[in-house]
């Protein structure tokens, strides 16, 4: 690769999501971010015009191959014809490795550490701030997990999107899984509202399952058509989608 070549790849990564440069050479240029573990090696195809992205250290391959399977070549490496393959390439793969396997967690148990170094005035203060910064760094991880966009709707708009837990913050057993990113979903307002209620919840499949209280005049004002869907489902979800269905989803 000459130099120009990979000055447009260091800019692509600074753009999306991959801030530093470990290496660059004409065989290959090596990217990574403070704010995530994984790194982004790219080096020339035998290909003309191709460049081969692998990612040695995450984001989890199965992951990014079903945001991107066009672009997968195969085991962790992936391939971007482009500038415009590259950088989608790159930014989904940093929203995956900002997001998985325990980003969020790791993120909150050293904000905890910093804030019980120099707690609030009470017990109560503590308490409250610390659920706070955790909600707020699981509302991130999801809105990096699912892209910035509804679970099932596909909206992108991040004032009408909230993150929902499928088994509640107060019910969980260790921060780890009150920030596991797949204890929960990225949905609209109204979504949200139905889920936390338990008026909605999905099956493992991903389809939804309305409770009997919502009737179907109240659903059809809802917009609640029958081939709404989560976007994707993986078996990470299987397991708290689970634990919605018997603890919070009112069937009747």
């Amino acid at each position: 690769m000459h130099s120009l070549e990979r000055t447009l790849i260091e800019k692509a990564g600074y753009s999306h999501g991959w801030e530093n440069v470990r290496e660059s050479t004409p065989g290959h240029v090596v990217m990574y971010s403070a704010r995530h573990k994984a790194e982004a090696h790219v080096t020339p195809s035998v290909t003309p015009n191709v460049w081969q992205v692998t990612f040695p250290k995450g984001p989890p391959t199965a992951e990014l191959a079903r945001s991107l399977p066009g672009q997968h070549a195969s085991g962790d490496t992936f391939q971007a014809s482009d500038e415009a393959s590259l950088s989608r390439l790159l930014r989904r793969a940093a929203e995956l490795a900002m997001s998985l396997p325990n980003q969020a967690a790791e993120h909150y148990a050293s904000e905890i550490a910093k804030l019980e170094a120099n707690p609030p005035t009470t017990t109560e203060a503590l308490a409250l701030a610390k659920q706070r910064r955790g909600q707020d760094l699981f509302r991130k991880a999801l809105m990096d997990y699912w892209g910035g966009a509804c679970a099932v709707t596909g909206i992108t708009i991040p004032e009408l999107l909230r993150a929902s837990h499928a088994k509640p913050w107060a019910k969980c057993d260790t921060d780890a899984e009150r920030l596991n990113v797949f204890n929960g979903f990225l949905l609209c307002a109204h979504l949200d509202a139905l889920f936390d209620q338990g008026l909605m919840t999905f099956d493992d499949q991903g389809s939804p399952i309305y409770s009997t209280k919502l009737d179907t005049e109240n659903r059809s004002k809802l917009s609640l058509s029958p081939s709404l869907k989560l976007r994707w489902i993986t078996a990470q979800h299987t397991p708290f989608l689970f634990w919605h269905r018997q603890h919070v989803f009112c069937q009747q």
